[in-house]
């Protein structure tokens, strides 16, 4: 079969540009989709594009939504951002740095532009593990964003084409993303993962986001590439 179009949603992290490395591998003609949202953490936007020119992508676009507008979220309003969190509050209960309907925004996204391209597959880098509090990040949710993909559009209405939305790190660990990761040649050092990052683009090594990143490169036995803010051991 000749390499099909995909749509990966790409924020820089090192999820995202694992699922990115993964379209890869399965051959995929990779468009990448970076949505400027209003997060505090827009250094990811230039993780993004280092990222994707490392990647060669077909194309990489760059939209900007402003949920600040809305707020309600500790990456998009003056909301301090949890630090220091024990594991065991982790991943329990909706935390406050989840974005109300961004998954859903962001797959809205992907998916218009995945249906001008031609395209039937759209990657997201969401896990269900470590992320359990977040309701976007259910297995459950993206089967249903699946089935209103394929009602919503006109390929899926003419029944011409099929949207399939891929998951691939939804039941890994950290340490299991890391590994994929690294097998499949990702430079984990263009990633940034941290919500509240300091002036210079250091992460906090505090928030949830790097707590997780740095337990899975501990526990993996490979050092963490991530540049940490003054005070905060990698």
């Amino acid at each position: 079969m000749a390499p099909r179009p995909a749509v990966v949603l790409l924020s820089g992290g090192l999820d995202s540009t694992t699922t990115l490395a993964i379209a890869r591998a399965k051959g995929f003609i990779l468009h990448a989709l970076t949505v400027h949202y209003g997060q505090r953490h827009a250094a990811e936007l230039a993780a993004a594009r280092r990222v994707a020119q490392a990647f060669g992508v077909r194309e990489h676009k760059v939209l900007s939504v402003d949920l600040r507008a809305f707020g309600g979220s500790a990456l998009t309003a003056d909301i301090p951002v949890p630090k220091d969190r024990p594991d065991t509050a982790i991943g329990h209960g909706i935390p406050v740095t989840y974005v109300p309907a961004r998954n859903t925004i962001l797959l809205s996204l992907a998916l218009a532009w995945a249906e001008v391209l031609g395209a039937c597959d759209l990657f997201l880098g969401i896990n269900a593990l470590d992320y359990s509090g977040y309701p976007d990040c259910r297995p459950e949710y993206i089967a249903a964003f699946e089935t209103m993909a394929n009602l919503a559009t006109k390929a899926g209405v003419e029944g011409y084409r099929r949207f399939t939305i891929h998951t691939p790190l939804i039941r890994m660990s950290k340490r299991e993303i890391i590994r994929t990761g690294l097998d499949l040649g990702v430079d984990f050092a263009m990633t940034v993962s941290c919500y509240d990052p300091d002036e210079t683009g250091a992460a906090c090594g505090a928030c949830d986001a790097c707590l997780l990143r740095r337990r899975g490169f501990a526990e993996l036995g490979v050092p963490d590439p991530t540049v940490y803010a003054t005070g905060r051991p990698a």
